[in-house]
């Protein structure tokens, strides 16, 4: 058995260990069932869940979540839209977010796919020093698209 200060106490019947916390006012926790004999502690029980609460809230708080950012575009967008999606891109990716690319194609654009892939390669070598690809560029029925992450996690 331990004592609240963390001094250990030896082994004693659980009758003398109950009466020991109780003379304390606080509560005798089993900290180690499977041990041989099982290891109690003398605490504040209530006092140790809070804390323990407190401790799990502060831990979320720190942890940070990876959002997937998706920028969308045609096979026969021009130049300055292609830059401004770009600077959207390094910046989803900046600020530590997965940066989803997709072209679409509509009606006949499907004829021409390679401009899909000559575009989603573009974007790829735009962002190489700040992105990796998580995977290639896949074609799913009308939409052509890659998946970037920031290097930092890798």
């Amino acid at each position: 058995m331990v004592s609240a200060e963390g001094e250990q106490l030896g082994i004693m019947p659980t009758q003398q260990a109950l009466e020991t916390a109780r003379t304390q006012e606080l509560d005798l926790v089993e900290v180690a069932p499977e041990a041989q004999p099982p290891v109690c502690r003398i605490m504040d029980f209530g006092k140790y869940k809070y804390t323990q609460a407190r401790r799990l809230k502060e831990a979320r708080k720190k942890q940070t979540t990876i959002q997937v950012k998706e920028v969308k575009m045609g096979p026969k967008t021009e130049r300055h839209d292609f830059d401004f999606k770009l600077k959207h891109v390094r910046r989803f990716l900046e600020e530590g977010h997965k940066a989803k690319v997709t072209v679409r194609f509509k009606g006949r654009e499907m004829a021409h796919t390679e401009l899909g892939w000559k575009m989603l390669q573009k974007m790829v070598e735009a962002v190489q020093d700040i992105a990796v690809t998580e995977n290639n560029p896949r074609m799913e029925g009308r939409m052509l698209h890659i998946m970037l992450s920031p290097k930092a996690q890798h």
